[in-house]
C-alpha cells in the first residue's frame, strides 16, 4: 500500500456525494496489478443498504471495463481533484481496448492490501466487494423519460459494492 494514503472509515469521507460523482466523475477499476481497466463514470452513488456502507455504480456491457468488474470480486472508485479533469475526460472516452490508459494519461496504478488497483493521483479512493447486481430493465421505468438515456437501448448493469476500504491522499 502506497505511504500516501490514510485509511478511514467510510463515515469520514467528506463532501458532497452528488457533486463528486455526478459533476467532478470518478474513475472506475477492476482487476488487478497484472490486468486491469479503468472508467470514467458520472452515474453512481454512495449509502447505507443492507446494514453496510455501499456504492452502487453502472457499467454498459459494451465497455471494456464490464468484462473486469464481471469477473472480479472488488472495484473501486478514484476521486481527484478538479485539475485531473482532462484525464478523466480521456478515460471516459477512451476504450482500454484500443489504448493504454495508463500509458496516455500518467495515471500510477497502486495496488491495495487486497490487490485491487487505484491511482497514485487520486485524493479519495473507495474500495468495494461486489455484493449484488441487476440489469436496468426498461419496463420498470416509472419516468418515461428516463428512455432518452438509451438511444441505442444499451442499458447498464448495476453493481452494489459494499465498501470495505476508503483511503484518504495526505499528500494532497
Amino acid at each position: 500500500m502506497n505511504n500516501n494514503f490514510n485509511k478511514i472509515n467510510a463515515e469520514e469521507i467528506s463532501g458532497n456525494a452528488i457533486k463528486m460523482i455526478g459533476k467532478e466523475w470518478m474513475l472506475i477499476t477492476a482487476g488487478n496489478i497484472n490486468s486491469f481497466n479503468t472508467m470514467t463514470a458520472a452515474w453512481g452513488g454512495l449509502g447505507f443498504l443492507w446494514n453496510l456502507p455501499v456504492s452502487y455504480i453502472f457499467v454498459r456491457p459494451q465497455r471494456y471495463t464490464y468484462e473486469f468488474v464481471e469477473k472480479n470480486d472488488y472495484f473501486t472508485l478514484s476521486f481527484f481533484d478538479k485539475k485531473y479533469q482532462e484525464i478523466l475526460k480521456y478515460c471516459g472516452a477512451k476504450s482500454g481496448k484500443n489504448v493504454d490508459k495508463i500509458k496516455e494519461t500518467g495515471l500510477i496504478p497502486v495496488e491495495t492490501d487486497n490487490g485491487n488497483i487505484f491511482f497514485q493521483q487520486a485524493s479519495l479512493v473507495i474500495e468495494c466487494k461486489k455484493i449484488y447486481y441487476d440489469d436496468i430493465d426498461p419496463k420498470k421505468f416509472l419516468l418515461p423519460k428516463i428512455q432518452n438515456s438509451y438511444p441505442l437501448k444499451d442499458y447498464h448493469r448495476m453493481y452494489i459494492g459494499e465498501i470495505v476500504e476508503c483511503y484518504l491522499n495526505n499528500k494532497i
